[in-house]
């Protein structure tokens, strides 16, 4: 376990991604994002933008102080986000600028401007990298890579867009490394088009009981 600040205290690692109503997160922005499986529902989420979503993202990236991301998910950003005018687009100005740590096995470097390559096992890299910012660390996308944060118990909050529609197939948010967990819902917001914009924290173990009734009461 790394160490932590002297507080007791670490950074925030907040899980941020976009679901459908079925829990697929899987290529939400196009179609050749990710077509693992034969995936062929790319760009599903594209249609829902609106204004209220505009302005939630930059307002989410603007508390975001560094981005954790797989391999999947730092290429495509890598090959779209340093080439987009950051004059007028705040995510954009954001994303180029701030500390990106990249999780993977295959990369032997990263060159987007202030990217470092995670050299350690994740659960060893991401603890330390909260033990070290003691700040907000947001991983976006991700699928693989947050698998392996849930199954550690890593994750502190999750910002999750939930749109209407399903798609029976694809990469779920909560997959393979799902583990019982008490959550608290602490925003939820609605776009024009139906999309739940919704923040959960941590909130320890689940409370187990039962609707059964007691007999001991009937009698």
């Amino acid at each position: 376990m790394a160490d932590t600040h002297p507080d007791g205290s670490t950074g925030t690692l907040v899980v941020g991604t976009f679901l459908t109503l079925d829990g697929v997160m899987q290529s939400p922005g196009g179609a050749d994002e990710d077509r693992d499986g034969d995936f062929e529902h790319g760009g599903w989420s594209v249609t829902y933008w609106d204004e209220v979503m505009g302005e939630t993202m930059d307002d989410q990236f603007a508390e975001a102080d560094a981005l954790v991301l797989g391999r999947k998910t730092y290429e495509i950003f890598a090959a779209h986000w340093p080439h987009v005018e950051t004059t007028d687009d705040p995510v954009a100005a954001k994303l180029n600028r701030m500390p990106k740590y990249v999780a993977s096995e295959t990369l032997d470097s990263v060159s987007w401007t202030n990217s470092t390559l995670l050299t350690d096992t994740v659960p060893t890299a991401v603890e330390s990298l909260k033990a070290k910012r003691q700040d907000v660390i947001l991983v976006q996308g991700s699928h693989d890579l947050l698998q392996t944060l849930l199954a550690h118990d890593l994750v502190d909050e999750f910002w999750l867009w939930i749109f209407p529609l399903t798609l029976g197939d694809g990469k779920r948010l909560f997959d393979d490394g799902a583990i019982p967990a008490a959550l608290e819902l602490t925003s939820a917001e609605t776009s024009s088009t139906g999309v739940q914009l919704l923040r959960y924290e941590r909130a320890g173990e689940l409370e187990y009981d039962s609707f059964a009734v007691d007999a001991a009461v009937e009698e």
